[in-house]
């Protein structure tokens, strides 16, 4: 999982008051039905429907994101996870300009996992974030949402650079950013203090001119 700082960060705050094909060389168009995508975007792929986390899904909610593996390879999520924290998150993402959505199959109409964009208007970025449930893992949800969310920022968001960062010890989740055609931009040493541990970070981008090139 991408460790996302103020992704992170916001499911830890709203908590408490809410990738594997080849190369994304061409992030996939996704089909995204809204009334305004500003606003209640709803994003689809082949396997994944990409919506709004409503109240129905905090039982699903705490038990994917309380498994201790989650919350080790993010940055601030609590573990443990409560419904509480649940319910505050829901209740703050109403209020943030965070674009976060629930991962669900589309199919079983399942929660498996979030993900999303936190917005820097003025420089045109934002960064991307996400998280699978561990009964989820290595069947490539993560890359394929990322690819839809990589493609709404660009294309709906008007968004110039998309990063995200992940722990030196998951590399899976730098596999996951390389298939969104993400470049590696450097290690952050000892970036982060995560359970009396101090974490190295790794970070990667990709620009809209980079995909552009790439259709």
């Amino acid at each position: 999982m991408a460790t996302y700082d103020r992704f992170s960060t916001t499911f830890r705050k709203l908590s408490r008051k809410l990738l594997r094909t080849n190369t994304a060389a061409a992030v996939p168009a996704c089909r995204a039905e809204r009334a305004d995508a500003m606003k209640d975007p709803l994003l689809q792929t082949r396997r994944l429907e990409l919506r709004r986390f409503t109240e129905a899904d905090i039982p699903e909610l705490v038990r994917l994101i309380g498994a201790r593996e989650v919350a080790a390879n993010t940055l601030r999520i609590p573990h443990p996870y409560t419904a509480d924290d649940a319910r505050e998150f829901l209740d703050g993402h109403r209020a943030r300009p965070d674009f976060a959505f629930a991962i669900v199959l589309r199919i079983q109409r399942r929660l498996i996992g979030g993900i999303g964009l936190h917005p820097e208007t003025q420089h045109q970025r934002a960064e991307l974030g996400y998280w699978v449930g561990v009964p989820y893992w290595g069947k490539g949800y993560a890359t394929e949402a990322a690819q839809a969310v990589v493609r709404y920022g660009f294309d709906q968001l008007g968004l110039n650079r998309i990063f995200a960062s992940h722990f030196r010890q998951n590399p899976a989740s730098g596999k996951v950013l390389k298939k969104l055609g993400m470049r590696h931009e450097g290690r952050m040493r000892q970036h982060v203090l995560k359970w009396g541990e101090f974490m190295d970070i790794e970070l990667y981008s990709i620009l809209r001119e980079e995909v552009a090139g790439r259709k």
